[in-house]
């Protein structure tokens, strides 16, 4: 298996950058900073810091398994956006120091995750394809479009990453 690492950083550099248009967004504006991470599309939904935290534990959890090695646990306390910068740092900083050799054998590992109450068992490529990847993207893309619907000017491009 190759890494995941590169494509997690990408998109995680991305994610980054969209939360530093919208603390210049809060600025220009004169909107308190500490309004968007609590900010939802909808009620039911969690809000921006969640989105954000459950992004970067899919980032952290599918690198740190997929190389046989320990994930490491953050507090899931950030409530600012420089909380949640320093959180996506910490998350690059951790997954940048797997070397690609790590998953050399991931193919063959079985991987068990908590979700909520369940406990979940898959064969290493189903847990990365259509567990780990799936959740990254979609609490990623969930955080972008709040955001987005709450007037920072962000498109596709910010997304998608430089």
């Amino acid at each position: 298996m190759h890494s995941p690492v590169p494509f997690f950083t990408h998109s995680l550099t991305a994610l980054s950058s969209v939360l530093d248009k919208a603390e210049a967004h809060a600025t220009a504006k004169n909107i308190k900073p500490d309004v968007f991470p609590q900010l939802r599309l909808i009620a039911d939904m969690f809000p921006l810091w969640r989105q954000i935290t459950i992004a970067t534990d899919h980032a952290k959890g599918a690198s740190a398994r997929l190389a046989g090695r320990e994930v490491p646990s953050f507090a899931d306390t950030e409530s600012t956006i420089p909380e949640l910068q320093e959180r996506i740092t910490k998350t690059l900083a951790f997954i940048a120091t797997i070397p690609p050799e790590a998953y050399a054998d991931a193919e063959a590992r079985i991987i068990t995750v908590k979700a909520g109450p369940r406990e979940l068992t898959f064969p290493a490529m189903q847990y990365y394809h259509s567990f780990a990847l799936p959740n990254f993207y979609f609490h990623a893309t969930t955080a972008y479009n709040i955001l987005r619907s709450n007037g920072v000017s962000v498109g596709k491009v910010d997304f998608l990453g430089g």
